[in-house]
């Protein structure tokens, strides 16, 4: 029988947004480099994080093609657990340590919604799509040999807010030259009653905690990505000064725990 993590709280625990942990996810990535103004990154950072200044505004822009499973074969479920995203980390300081926080994130699944709320990923609803590839031999799947281009886009509101671009150029022989930085996230949950509005019940800053990474097939090339204006969005202010580095490469983790930075929730 499967058990109540999240909402709706159903008798059987059938109707549930996502299971509960663990979460398993494998995704193919494009990510790209690039330096924004450095007082837009900062002024996107919570009070807990400081501007990294050796970074010079430096960002990451991500489209993924995920597959889910919790312990039940949820990945037999494609409907309820495939899904794509587009989201951005920035460089920051936490404590004068090197981390990565991250202001936007767009998805097209609820269940993955849920669990990124429940990590601290602001998630919201979005369109995203990016080049495949399949096994099959053909002009319309791209191989990872140097030369091959990869492309990405991302929307929200009916709005294009990112595309981008990668051209590889060489295979990543060694995994830890692609750099990482742990990802800080704030957990923020608000109160509705009246007179609590500036009390939430919820004000956390976390760190992801990702276990059995692993990185397969990861090449490497030139990155471009652009971010355009549009109506009540803010993510343009985070327009590329300059792009650097594309990657292209298949990762899984799996999800069990969260490590709490600050607590600054109103009990």
């Amino acid at each position: 029988m499967k058990s109540n993590f999240f909402v709706p709280l159903a008798p059987r625990g059938l109707s549930t947004i996502s299971p509960p942990p663990p979460w398993h996810y494998a995704g193919d990535f494009l990510i790209i480099d690039f330096w924004a103004r450095p007082e837009a990154v900062a002024a996107l950072l919570p009070d807990e994080l400081q501007p990294d200044v050796k970074a010079e505004g430096h960002a990451q822009a991500y489209f993924i093609d995920w597959q889910f499973t919790g312990e039940h074969d949820e990945l037999l479920d494609p409907a309820r657990y495939q899904y794509r995203e587009f989201f951005i980390l920035v460089d920051a300081l936490f404590q004068d340590k090197p981390v990565a926080f991250c202001p936007y994130i767009f998805v097209d699944n609820d269940a993955a919604i849920a669990r990124g709320w429940t990590q601290g990923f602001p998630k919201r609803h979005g369109l995203i799509y990016q080049t495949r590839v399949f096994a099959v031999n053909g002009i319309a799947s791209p191989k990872l040999v140097s030369g091959s281009r990869f492309g990405a886009s991302a929307s929200a509101a009916g709005q294009r807010i990112a595309q981008g671009t990668v051209t590889l150029e060489k295979a990543v022989t060694d995994a830890a030259a692609l750099g990482s930085r742990p990802t800080v996230n704030l957990r923020h949950f608000p109160r509705l009653a009246a007179g609590q509005w500036e009390r939430p019940a919820v004000h956390e800053l976390v760190e992801s905690v990702m276990d059995h990474f692993s990185v397969a097939d990861a090449w490497m090339g030139k990155g471009e990505l652009t971010l355009p204006v549009c109506q009540n969005e803010e993510i343009a202010d985070l327009a590329p000064i300059r792009c650097g580095n594309g990657y292209r490469m298949s990762v899984s983790y799996s999800v069990t725990d969260l490590k709490t930075l600050v607590d600054h929730s109103f009990k």
